[in-house]
């Protein structure tokens, strides 16, 4: 209430800006979302209107308030900041000392889209400056060189909210309420789970890794709002089981095992679960049973059966895992394009996007189902992307 209230009564725009920015980075602004989008707006009508007064501004808060309207998803040209260049269409000399303005230009450029000159050359000219930099005060050093390491829109908003909370502590305009407030929401969010111990996974299957930590925190990165606690539950799970399931394929099982789990994968047949070696009995009936209890849950919640769904994708992934073996066991290189129509599916991507819609959805239209169960490009390109990434981060090691 006390923060909703210093929303309403902070009338001084730069004033808003850095309120809804110590909030984001504080961790605690999807508390307020309603509350700063109508701000946001306010700003976005004075750009739209090319209101006269919207220009007069400096560097720090031209760069800040570009930042904040476009993570909200207003549109918003690089042209604003045509009036800090000099007319050769270099940025000004006398913005070399400008810290502050330097480190909003530098986070602000990493938010450009393609074929923005002026932010491609933000970065550098704000790079260079801010490594120049020697006579600053601590709180801006250590703002500067944190986000020359990993700039704020590449980082975990979770990990950076911790990170910023013992920064926002020791600054002069620090607010006790808001400080208190973000301490607080930071320990009610981390939510303690037993359900890997259960599954026994982690102790029978030892060559597979035991990575619940990283899961759990790899899925606060992608959504930590309270609210989203159960999709937070259940994409844990998913990275877990997914983990454990790629270390079956692609380090322990045999050719003929891995047919045989991946046929009684299809056919989802527990019956025939004594043909699987005990170490993939344990991780089957995992499986099976992970994906009936996320099914009861959906149907008692939201009155939608998803058994068929959840089934699909994780056969599908199956699939191009076994695939990838018989290429391995066979000494087969494939050409890039049959590497890529494998690849893509194997780097999990529609398993953890399907399941994330099921955990958020309500209500739950079965066109919508049918769409992402069709893997459009949209999945298709997202996954691409990742294991390519992923392909880069991990090709010297497996070299």
């Amino acid at each position: 209430m006390q923060v909703k209230m210093m929303l309403d009564k902070t009338v001084e725009p730069l004033d808003q800006l850095e309120l809804i920015d110590n909030l984001q980075r504080l961790g605690i602004s999807y508390h307020f979302e309603n509350e700063i989008k109508q701000i946001l707006s306010v700003f976005n009508k004075k750009y739209s209107k090319n209101d006269q007064q919207s220009k007069i501004k400096d560097l720090y808060a031209t760069a800040l308030e570009f930042r904040l309207l476009r993570q909200h998803g207003f549109k918003v040209s690089e042209e604003i900041f045509d009036r800090f260049k000099n007319e050769k269409g270099e940025f000004k000399s006398r913005l070399w000392d400008d810290t502050e303005g330097l480190l909003q230009l530098y986070e602000t450029s990493f938010l450009s889209m393609e074929s923005e000159s002026t932010l491609e050359m933000a970065i550098e000219f704000s790079m260079k400056h801010l490594n120049d930099q020697t006579s600053i005060d601590q709180c801006h050093s250590r703002l500067a060189h944190h986000g020359l390491e990993l700039p704020l829109h590449w980082t975990i908003l979770r990990a950076e909210a911790r990170w910023f909370i013992n920064i926002y502590k020791d600054r002069p305009d620090m607010n006790q309420i808001l400080l208190e407030l973000a301490k607080l929401d930071f320990n009610i969010v981390q939510a303690k789970y037993q359900w890997w111990k259960g599954t026994c996974l982690a102790e029978k299957l030892s060559f597979a890794r035991d990575r619940l930590v990283e899961c759990f925190f790899w899925t606060t990165g992608v959504i930590f709002e309270p609210q989203y606690e159960f999709c937070r539950k259940i994409l844990t799970k998913v990275n877990a089981l997914v983990t454990t399931i790629d270390d079956i394929y692609d380090v322990y099982g045999t050719l003929e095992e891995l047919e045989v789990f991946t046929r009684i994968i299809e056919r989802w047949d527990v019956c025939s679960v004594h043909q699987l070696p005990d170490y993939m009995q344990i991780c089957y009936l995992a499986l099976n049973n992970f994906v009936n209890e996320m099914a009861y849950d959906i149907l008692k919640e939201k009155g939608f059966i998803i058994i068929p769904y959840l089934r699909k994708a994780w056969t599908d992934i199956c699939k191009a895992y076994l695939q990838e073996a018989r290429w391995y066991f066979n000494g087969y290189k494939p050409t890039m394009e049959e590497y890529m129509n494998t690849a893509w599916i194997s780097i999990s991507t529609h398993v953890i996007l399907s399941h994330a819609f099921f955990a958020v959805t309500s209500p739950i239209e079965k066109e919508a189902v049918q769409y992402l169960l069709d893997y459009p490009n949209l999945i298709r390109w997202s996954a691409t992307i990742l294991r390519l990434s992923d392909d880069l981060a991990t090709s010297m090691v497996r070299i």
